[in-house]
């Protein structure tokens, strides 16, 4: 499966004052072929920025009084020449058809590209953008513009103007309002803000025309720009009741009173993990690592095994067994406390995809560091349907990405390779990568 990406070009960046920027053009060709290559599909989304701008002035200018329909109108053919361009720079890649009515989706396509235009009035490409991500089931939207990070004011008129790294919907509607109007200039407007809040969309604005910078954000490393997630998830974002099985992060799981059940699954999966780890592979030292109030550790303890956990939130320590905690220290996975090559085993319970993207082939790289024969990831992907429906949604993941992501990331580790020989339940229940390390 291939990892889908919405990338929102802007026009300004396809057709600026100076005319057609051949040389973007002739840079995104190569970024978008080299990395279609490698499990990824590219949905790209052409505004009309300076094109739409300058034929809305130039409407204006004759007639002064404009009807915001066909004010909207004008930005949209803008939008669909951009497209067109776009479409015959891909021709041999991309699907033959330019996406212009959102209510013809295109089923199972093929092609490694993409290419979209706007569709109505009422909303700019960024709601296009919006859209696409929610109907081909992409959590990330890379929206190229002409500046690395927005601000909480317009840095050109105010010098205090403060730089946002990361930031959340609810916040980000606080600068650019809820409301639309044709050739409104935002890093993300605000009608399309509102369906990707709803949505649970993940945005990233950044500068189009940095391709380096482009293929660590893709990559999964440290990257310019700006963030922008339903929610702001740290460590105290999780409380007691999680951990107690009586709450999901973001929406209630069970009932109060069906919290036995919730303790009795938790319990036989970790057995279920234990005796799978324990004669599958017979490791002597494993390592959990995001080990929760320490179920697993527990489990492969009591079946011969010196099984340690690391833990970042404080509620999970103090609600794990007494005769587990000497075996539970405090720590982050982007910074593992161990000495390379110090577990037969290392092991991941849905932790990665509540890593934040630009932390993701760090934090692998670093589980790795610290493993000398096997690594074990088990994670949430969205076609873990089955898992999805019995847990509800949790909205501190902020990494859902395909297998087609995670193949990328796990085939690019140095000294390790995935193994296809593990067992595991179907995949509507769960996504599990096995790595070995190489000798």
């Amino acid at each position: 499966m291939k990892e889908t990406i919405v990338m929102s070009v802007g026009g300004s960046l396809i057709v600026p004052e100076s005319g057609v920027n051949v040389s973007f053009l002739t840079k995104l060709n190569s970024f978008i072929r080299k990395n279609s290559t490698r499990n990824r599909r590219f949905i790209l989304v052409a505004g009309g920025g300076t094109t739409a701008r300058n034929y809305i002035n130039g409407g204006r200018g004759v007639v002064h009084k404009i009807t915001n329909d066909d004010l909207d109108w004008l930005g949209i053919h803008s939008t669909r020449l951009n497209a067109h361009l776009l479409r015959t720079i891909f021709r041999d890649i991309a699907h033959p058809r330019i996406i212009e009515n959102y209510e013809r989706k295109i089923f199972n396509p093929n092609e490694s590209v993409i290419i979209a235009g706007g569709w109505k009035p009422g909303w700019s490409t960024d709601y296009c953008a919006a859209l696409l991500a929610k109907d081909y089931n992409a959590h990330l939207i890379v929206n190229l513009s002409n500046i690395y990070y927005v601000f909480n004011k317009d840095p050109k008129k105010f010098p205090d103007a403060i730089r946002i790294e990361k930031t959340t919907w609810d916040y980000y509607e606080t600068l650019v309002g809820t409301k639309w109007t044709p050739g409104l200039s935002t890093p993300f407007d605000p009608i399309a803000s509102q369906l990707a809040k709803k949505a649970g969309l993940s945005v990233i604005v950044t500068k189009g025309d940095d391709f380096a910078n482009l293929q660590h954000l893709i990559d999964g490393d440290p990257f310019k720009g700006s963030v922008i997630t339903p929610f702001e998830v740290t460590p105290a974002f999780y409380d007691r009741n999680y951990y107690l099985g009586k709450q999901m992060v973001g929406k209630s799981r069970l009932h109060e009173s069906k919290n036995m059940l919730v303790q009795a699954a938790r319990f036989l999966a970790a057995w279920y993990r234990a005796f799978y780890i324990r004669f599958q592979y017979n490791p002597k030292r494993v390592l959990d690592v995001g080990c929760g109030t320490g179920l697993l550790v527990r489990a492969l303890r009591k079946l011969g095994v010196d099984a340690w956990g690391l833990e970042i939130s404080d509620d999970a320590l103090l609600l794990a067994p007494k005769d587990i905690k000497p075996f539970i220290l405090r720590g982050d996975i982007t910074k593992l406390p161990f000495e390379d090559k110090e577990f037969d085993m290392v092991v991941t319970f849905n932790v990665l995809e509540h890593i934040e993207r630009s932390k993701l082939h760090h934090t692998a790289e670093e589980v790795n560091r610290v493993a000398r024969k096997y690594v074990l990831h088990k994670l949430y992907t969205p076609d873990n349907v089955l898992f999805a429906a019995l847990n509800g949604r949790d909205v501190s993941r902020l990494s859902v990405y395909n297998k087609g992501f995670w193949n990328e990331l796990f085939s690019s580790l140095p000294n390790s390779r995935i193994l296809e020989r593990n067992f595991h339940l179907p995949r509507a229940i769960e996504t599990v990568y096995l790595l070995e390390k190489k000798k």
